[in-house]
């Protein structure tokens, strides 16, 4: 059994229990079918628990390629489906902090997905996740499923959110896999192909080709601006839980705020070690089209203690 089948399931169980809880013990016909109904639905689920589900997600197509609900061009397909599995590798090792900017894709194999039917609609697949370690509690989503969850978010992002937006989850899930996601987009734009991604009662669909053309060239490597850059001044505080800080620039020109990177695990160092001292820092700035810059610092070793 699926998720979203299990979801389907609890909800009918929940809505039934409702609606027999408001109907007297004593009108046993009124009552008749709709207890039918509900020891039906937990048959269903007996012996399922969250843990042993199978997650699925669905990528459906349209456009020149696609020819209604009976069929697809079988060289796009190949091309688009290990595409969208190599944005779905590089999400998660971005969201695990394991992705570099160059070198092999980290756990790329442990991220596969498994095409395990068509997804009708228009025409596409469905995907099956890896499934979770044994030893792991479904309450910790894998890799792959918050991967898929942030392709959404891109995807919906892209085509109608603001360059603000976009920027707050390039910093989040790296640069290498937004690049990822876009060589899919222009590679189904090429094709003039349009698609839509479905996982855990979530959808996103691009309107039409032009939506998924713009939303590619917000993806672009043009578009994205990375730098480091080197400031003067002092920390005025980090708040640990959120991992952000505010830096105060020398001679009163403002105050920056950022994120204090993965690498450096106990954020409040910089208040017992650096707040209010003078210091030199060096900080990845990202800046997506004409939004504002986000910064970050990435290592301890970036800190410069100023006499």
């Amino acid at each position: 059994m699926d998720h979203d089948e299990y979801v389907s399931y609890t909800s009918e169980i929940k809505e039934l229990e409702a609606i027999l809880s408001a109907i007297p013990k004593e009108n046993v016909i009124e009552r008749l079918s709709f207890e039918g109904r509900l020891a039906t639905a937990r048959r269903a689920i007996a012996g399922v628990t969250e843990i042993n589900q199978i997650n699925k997600a669905k990528l459906m197509f349209r456009g020149r390629p696609v020819f209604g609900t009976h069929g697809i061009v079988a060289d796009f397909a190949t091309h688009a489906g290990s595409a969208f599995s190599d944005v779905v590798s590089a999400v998660a090792a971005g969201l695990s902090e394991g992705l570099r900017y160059m070198g092999p894709i980290p756990d790329k194999q442990k991220n596969q997905l498994l095409i395990t039917g068509t997804a009708i609609g228009s025409f596409g697949f469905e995907f099956e996740l890896p499934q979770p370690e044994p030893d792991v509690l479904f309450s910790e989503p894998s890799k792959a499923e918050n991967a898929l969850k942030k392709i959404q978010d891109l995807f919906r992002l892209a085509s109608e959110g603001s360059d603000d937006e976009v920027a707050e989850l390039v910093d989040e899930i790296h640069p290498r896999a937004v690049k990822k996601t876009a060589d899919f987009l222009n590679y189904l734009s090429q094709q003039e192909a349009w698609c839509g991604l479905e996982f855990k009662n979530r959808f996103f669909k691009f309107q039409d080709i032009d939506q998924l053309r713009s939303s590619a060239k917000r993806l672009q490597e043009d578009n994205i601006h990375e730098t480091d850059e080197t400031y003067s001044g002092e920390f005025q505080g980090v708040l640990p839980s959120s991992r952000t800080f505010e830096f105060k620039l020398s001679d009163q020109k403002g105050i920056i705020r950022g994120k204090v990177g993965a690498e450096i695990e106990d954020a409040d160092v910089l208040n017992r070690n650096f707040l209010h001292k003078p210091v030199e820092v060096k900080l990845h700035v990202i800046q997506v089209g004409q939004g504002r810059p986000r910064f970050s610092l990435a290592s301890l070793d970036f800190i410069k203690t100023l006499s």
